[in-house]
C-alpha cells in the first residue's frame, strides 16, 4: 500500500493512494498513519480490505497538499557515510561499524514543503536518502533478516544538511542537521511488502533540473537489516520511528571548489523508484 497524509500543516488526514492512482480517504477507517496503526495488524488488513474493494471515498488531489506521510515520529535515528562511493568522495574511511546521529522530528516537513536556508548559513547541502520506518517493537535483534521482519515500510527522506554547523563549529553533527525543515518526507510511505528488495532501489537527486546525486541502495556498507539489527542493540525502536539510512554520491561537499552549496530560489527534487518524488524551493530563513 502506498499511505499518505494530505492537508495542511497540522490538520493533514489519512489517505491511500490506490493501484490505479486514484487518492482515498482513509479518515473515516483509521484516526491516522502513525505507529498505532504500523503496529495493528488487525486496522492494515482492514486498510487493505477497504483498498481492495474499491469502496473507499475518493479525494480531489487537486491543489491538496501532501504532508509528512507519518505522524507522532518518535525518533529520527540517521545513519552517516553509509554508501562507498559517499565515503570515497567525501575523503572518509569505510566505517567499520554505523555512524549514527539525531534528527529531531520537528525537522520533518512534507515532500513539497519550503526548504530554509539557516541564518548565517553558507554550506547548505542535499543528501537524497531512503527512509525505513519501524512497525514492530526492536530490541537486542540478532540477524538481519529478524531486522527487516521490524520493517513497516518505506519513504523517501532529504537529509538536508549544513556542513559548516555540522563539521566546522565544534560538537557533534547534530547542530547541522536539526535546522528548521530538514527533513522532507514522502511522498508516500510504501508498505514493506511493495518493496521487493530494499538493496536494489534507484535513488536521485536534481538541483535546478541537473542530476545531480544518482545511486543505488545497492552501495549502502550497512544494508538495512543490519542497520535495524545493529541499532536495536543500542536503542530500542518502536512502531512510528524512522531511519535515514545514509546518501549516495554527488553532495556538494564533495564536488570541487567552488563547491556549489544551495541558496534561497534553488529548486531540488529527488525521487526513489517506486516511493515517489518530492520537489522542495529553498527560501532565508
Amino acid at each position: 500500500m502506498k499511505l499518505l497524509r494530505v492537508g495542511t500543516a497540522g490538520a493533514e488526514r489519512p489517505a491511500l493512494l490506490d493501484e490505479d492512482g486514484t487518492l482515498r480517504d482513509l479518515s473515516g477507517l483509521v484516526p491516522d498513519i502513525d505507529g498505532a496503526l504500523l503496529a495493528d495488524e488487525d486496522a492494515l488488513a482492514r486498510v487493505r480490505a477497504a483498498a481492495a474493494s474499491g469502496g473507499l471515498p475518493t479525494l480531489d488531489a487537486g491543489g491538496l497538499r501532501v504532508g509528512p506521510p507519518l505522524a507522532r515520529i518518535g525518533k529520527i535515528v540517521c545513519i552517516g557515510l553509509n554508501y562507498h562511493d559517499h565515503a570515497t568522495e567525501t575523503g572518509a574511511s569505510i566505517p567499520d561499524e554505523p555512524i549514527l546521529f539525531f534528527k529531531a522530528p520537528d525537522t520533518v516537513v512534507g515532500p513539497e514543503d519550503t526548504v530554509l536556508v539557516p541564518r548565517g548559513s553558507v554550506k547548505t547541502d542535499w543528501e537524497v536518502e531512503l527512509a525505513v520506518v519501524i512497525g514492530r517493537t526492536a530490541r537486542y535483534l540478532e540477524t538481519a533478516e529478524e531486522g527487516l521482519a521490524h520493517v513497516a515500510g518505506y519513504a523517501v527522506a532529504h537529509d538536508v544538511s549544513e556542513r559548516e554547523f555540522q563539521i566546522e563549529r565544534g560538537g557533534t553533527w547534530d547542530k547541522g542537521k536539526n535546522c528548521e525543515t530538514f527533513n522532507p518526507l514522502g511522498p508516500w510511505l510504501v508498505t514493506a511488502d511493495e518493496v521487493a528488495d530494499p538493496q536494489a532501489l534507484p535513488l536521485r537527486l536534481w538541483v535546478n533540473g541537473e542530476l545531480k546525486q544518482d545511486g543505488t541502495t545497492a552501495d549502502q556498507i550497512f544494508p538495512v537489516g543490519e542497520v535495524v539489527r545493529y541499532l536495536s542493540r543500542f536503542m530500542t525502536l518502536y512502531p512510528g520511528d524512522v531511519i535515514n539510512t545514509g546518501t549516495p554520491a554527488g553532495v556538494a561537499m564533495g564536488q570541487p571548489e567552488p563547491k556549489p552549496y544551495l541558496r534561497a530560489g534553488d529548486v531540488v527534487e529527488l525521487e526513489i523508484e517506486g516511493l515517489g518524488r518530492q520537489r522542495q524551493e529553498l527560501k532565508d530563513a
